[in-house]
């Protein structure tokens, strides 16, 4: 191709690229060889492509040619060869591609950069003792975080590509001899189904995963430490690492992971088993409180004690509104501090809400509008609720649903609504897992590490509700 048609060729990409201004192409001429660059500029280190690349070749005493490029001048870089029709795809990537007049050959030296940020402890999952190193939004880094922990020749990463526009780089990874090749084949075949304009983040996907993807409950794992994703996949979990995003996902996934932290791994199991415990109870509280309050004053006050009834009966005295509409009012006034909280700048965040709960449930309780045991019973299911941080959005709105079923029907009501969604939860399951494994159904084995924690030399075997190759962790 003579220059006019290698500057052409190269004129043709920046269009297909709709002539962005951050897409930039160059000519270089070396002992009558012409070669041609096109690349972008905000995602290639242009230092090293000017000194590893074209001050490479400009010193290059030999003839310049697609051999000599590869093998001898850009060698030290991540250099391949790519079809044409990739040849977009690949600049979109970061890569700098070189032609050679005259040669079909096309290549492209990965010569990415941008800021990244360093692996730090996530602000989602702090622990006292353990690794304190977090996923970040690079996809590379969190994949170089997973080596460093299982070197081991049988960790996998397939890759897919998903969006339109996005075109978002997404990795599964599991261990092959330990994950099923079933859930392995049925995560990959769900991801390539998945038709969307653009993966923002790993949430983008969660719902392709779900059986259920309407569900109030969650039926996919999500962690921002590599440890927790480690010990996930040999337990024979599959990963799945989105680029841009510090979370990754796994599945299977069963309720009780919600019961577990990364903190009950590195500190004794007695009270591993004691903390589990608490946050069950604070898991109940946080649902139940304030809809078996409701329903103990407005359905069964005589079952109260009498000291407890004369107090509720001379706080309530005189409010204009009714213990249910006092209880949804003082709900939402936690849930919007908590809105703000999350939005207002971290140094003006926490004083707001602390002196915000304070100040306006004081006065509250003062103007006559509220009561102090309404106060101090959603106080208290509010801060159950971060017992279990991560199912904070779920409960909320079963927070809502029994205060819903407490205020109208009483007692039999939030038996009731214990008894449907404990079925309802029954009923799901994900990847073939059993949602409440291992205790429905019952599975004695994986009893070792469910709401009682036993060391590390009695779990022997891997668990049995998630379905896995090789079932023997310990010799």
């Amino acid at each position: 191709m003579s220059k006019f048609v290698l500057q052409k060729k190269l004129e043709g990409y920046k269009k297909e690229l709709h002539s962005s201004s951050d897409v930039a192409s160059r000519i270089l001429e070396k002992q009558g060889v012409k070669i041609g660059f096109v690349y972008l500029k905000s995602m290639t280190d242009q230092e090293l492509f000017s000194n590893a690349i074209y001050q490479a070749i400009q010193n290059y005493k030999e003839k310049v040619d697609m051999t000599s490029l590869q093998d001898k001048i850009i060698r030290g870089n991540d250099v391949k060869e790519i079809k044409e029709e990739e040849v977009v795809e690949n600049i979109l990537k970061g890569s700098i591609i070189i032609m050679i007049e005259g040669e079909k050959k096309i290549l492209a030296v990965d010569l990415l950069k941008f800021p990244t940020r360093t692996p730090s402890e996530p602000p989602t999952s702090p622990v006292i003792q353990g690794p304190r190193e977090g996923f970040v939004e690079d996809i590379k880094t969190n994949i170089t975080l997973l080596r460093r922990r299982l070197h081991s020749k049988d960790l996998v990463f397939k890759s897919l590509n998903i969006g339109k526009y996005s075109n978002t780089q997404v990795m599964v990874s599991y261990i092959e001899g330990i994950a099923d090749k079933k859930i392995v084949d049925d995560v990959i075949k769900k991801l390539k189904k998945i038709d969307i304009g653009g993966v923002v983040d790993s949430y983008y996907i969660l719902s392709f995963l779900q059986r259920r993807p309407d569900s109030l409950f969650k039926q996919v794992g999500n962690t921002e430490k590599p440890d927790i994703v480690a010990a996930k996949m040999l337990e024979g979990r599959v990963a799945i690492i989105v680029d841009n995003s510090p979370i990754v996902l796994t599945v299977p996934f069963v309720l009780l992971e919600e019961m577990q932290s990364s903190n009950d791994y590195y500190t004794n199991h007695h009270y591993s088993s004691f903390v589990r415990i608490i946050r069950l109870l604070g898991l109940l509280v946080a649902i139940l409180s304030p809809g078996l309050y409701l329903a103990l004053e407005l359905h069964h006050y005589n079952v109260l004690p009498l000291n407890f009834l004369i107090t509720i009966a001379d706080t309530t005295q005189g409010l204009p509104f009714t213990p249910f509409i006092e209880i949804l009012f003082i709900f939402i006034l936690f849930q919007m501090l908590y809105e703000v909280s999350l939005r207002l700048p971290s140094y003006l965040g926490l004083a707001t809400s602390v002196v915000g709960a304070l100040i306006l449930g004081d006065t509250g309780v003062k103007a006559g509008l509220i009561s102090p045991p309404g106060v101090i019973v959603v106080a208290l299911a509010k801060i159950a609720l971060y017992t279990i941080p991560e199912q904070s959005a779920q409960i909320s709105i079963l927070q809502v649903i029994f205060i819903v079923i407490g205020g109208t029907l009483g007692l039999a009501g939030i038996v009731t609504g214990l008894v449907y969604f404990t079925n309802y939860l029954n009923g799901l399951d994900s990847f073939n897992t059993p949602y409440l494994a291992p205790y429905s159904p019952r599975i004695p084995n994986d009893l070792k590490d469910g709401i009682f924690k036993s060391s590390v030399t009695e779990m022997k075997t891997r668990p049995k509700s998630i379905k896995n190759t090789n079932k023997v962790r310990l010799k």
